[in-house]
């Protein structure tokens, strides 16, 4: 197959490849596409060592003028290439084609255009009141600088959206920036750095991108020492140990991490409606997606009904070849996922839950796992409190809303939740109970780059895009002056 790709590492505004190399895997064939470079501690450190230089010693983080103008050229650059990036996107990561119109590609390109808006018109400076203080007046003000060097780490599953939504508001705010990808999706992420490099007058070492077979990299950036802040999106056992590394030297640390999200249907909604909706939103790219929602918590009496309006609806979903536009979900993205989500599975019919469809792997080439919908699931089992990254819904009875509601915020995550009912106002009060980041409410979709995203609890630190996006990338120093 030949795709638009690039599978060096950039490094100081050079196109690097390293002394070895490492597979990526078409995911819904389970070939090699081909091979990246795996970088090793050396090009870490020069990595970081050009962000640093771009950084303290050029005027990039005070210049927006320049800054303004490379963020359009990524933008149109990134158009561009629309199209050859939407096929290599559907080759690496697996993604259906239907997909890549929204939160794959075509959305993350139009985040690049939201950051160049907003840093047009953004103010870097606030004015206090003046203050009466030991017998003078003192003018005060407030400057927005940017934090340093940012040390920016991504998952397999979105990474053109995860790469821009970090890179942008960086860019942006006047930081510098070391982006590694996950080893699942090199291609992608290092093509970004060809378009860098070779579509925009972004600085030497302002953008730098590394990919590599195993988790060193990213150790290595969580303690260098040139690093200001750590971006950061996974699962939470792993942001932990970043934010456990991190503390040493008191890095910023941003931290968007899983989620075990819950779909409240009251008793007065729409059961056939909210049934189609869950169903395919656990489908969405065969469940691997921290936001979605794979716990439903349904009337206790209306269970076994609602579990037969899923089961018809789960019949529906179309997977198969991501290529093929009808497709509704693609593959997972490795044998190994793919194994993880099948144990989960089998220990869930195990420990009680009863399984309606689905619960095996897909008898077809590539990493496909059979959409999966358990019943009659205890709140408190593992399947219903971890994170499976898979196409399978977990159905949760409730007594009463008060129980739906603790249900809904039993986990240790905190990030995504939706309700649906008849009577609008109820289902928001419910919604204002539910510990979350964001929440959707009858099928209403907050995405988008104006939308501030993250997670209470173990579902992270901080929030990624939106005004708050840029606001992370960002320090605040305090003046004052003496009046007259």
């Amino acid at each position: 197959m030949s795709l638009f790709h690039e599978d060096r590492l950039l490094i100081d505004g050079e196109l690097v490849a390293a002394s070895r190399s490492f597979e990526t895997v078409d995911p819904s064939t389970g070939k090699v596409l081909g091979t990246a470079s795996d970088a090793e501690a050396g090009h870490v450190d020069a990595a970081v060592a050009a962000a640093r230089r771009a950084f303290d010693t050029t005027d990039w983080t005070r210049d927006r003028d320049l800054r303004l103008r490379c963020l359009r050229q990524l933008y149109d650059a990134l158009h561009e290439h629309r199209e050859e990036l939407r096929e290599l996107t559907i080759a690496e990561v697996g993604a259906p084609r239907q997909l890549t119109h929204g939160p794959q590609l075509d959305d993350p390109i139009e985040m690049v255009k939201y950051y160049a808006d907003l840093l047009e018109g953004y103010e870097f400076r606030e004015d206090l009141p003046e203050l009466q203080s030991r017998g003078m007046l003192h003018r005060r003000w407030v400057e927005k600088e940017a934090s340093g060097v940012v040390a920016a780490i991504l998952p397999y599953n979105f990474p053109n959206q995860l790469a821009i939504a970090k890179l942008a508001p960086a860019l942006a705010a006047g930081c510098t920036v070391v982006l590694k990808g996950a080893p699942d999706t090199p291609w992608t992420t290092l093509t970004l750095g060809r378009i860098i490099a070779e579509k925009t007058d972004i600085p030497a070492g302002v953008v730098n991108i590394l990919t590599s077979a195993g988790p060193e990299t990213g150790e290595l950036l969580t303690t260098h020492p040139g690093i200001d802040m750590i971006t950061f999106t996974g699962s939470t056992p792993v942001g932990k140990a970043i934010m456990a590394a991190a503390s040493a030297s008191l890095k910023r640390v941003f931290l968007e991490l899983g989620g075990k999200s819950a779909m409240i249907l009251l008793d007065d909604a729409d059961f056939a409606g909210a049934a189609m909706f869950a169903a395919f939103t656990i489908c969405s790219h065969s469940g691997q997606g921290c936001a979605l929602t794979s716990r439903l918590l349904v009337p206790r009496e209306k269970h076994d009904e609602i579990v037969g309006l899923l089961a018809a609806m789960f019949g529906k979903v179309r997977y198969g070849d991501p290529t093929d536009p009808k497709m509704n979900m693609g593959p997972l993205i490795s044998e190994k996922q793919r194994t993880k989500v099948h144990a989960m599975v089998e220990r869930a019919v195990a420990a009680g839950a009863r399984l309606v469809t689905g619960g095996k792997p897909a008898e077809r080439e590539g990493f496909f796992y059979e959409p999966t919908l358990l019943a009659g699931v205890d709140p408190d089992a593992e399947i219903a409190q971890e994170e499976v990254f898979g196409p399978v819904l977990a159905v949760i009875a409730y007594d009463d809303e008060d129980d739906a509601v603790r249900i809904a915020n039993g986990t240790a995550y905190g990030l995504s939740g939706a309700v649906m009912g008849a009577d609008e106002d109820r289902a928001i009060a419910v919604a204002r109970r539910i510990r979350s980041g964001t929440f959707s409410i009858n099928g209403g979709n907050y995405f988008a780059a104006d939308a501030p995203f993250g997670g209470f609890k173990e579902s992270g630190i901080g929030r990624e895009m939106g005004v708050a996006g840029l606001e992370e990338f960002l320090e605040l120093k305090t003046f004052a002056v003496p009046v007259g």
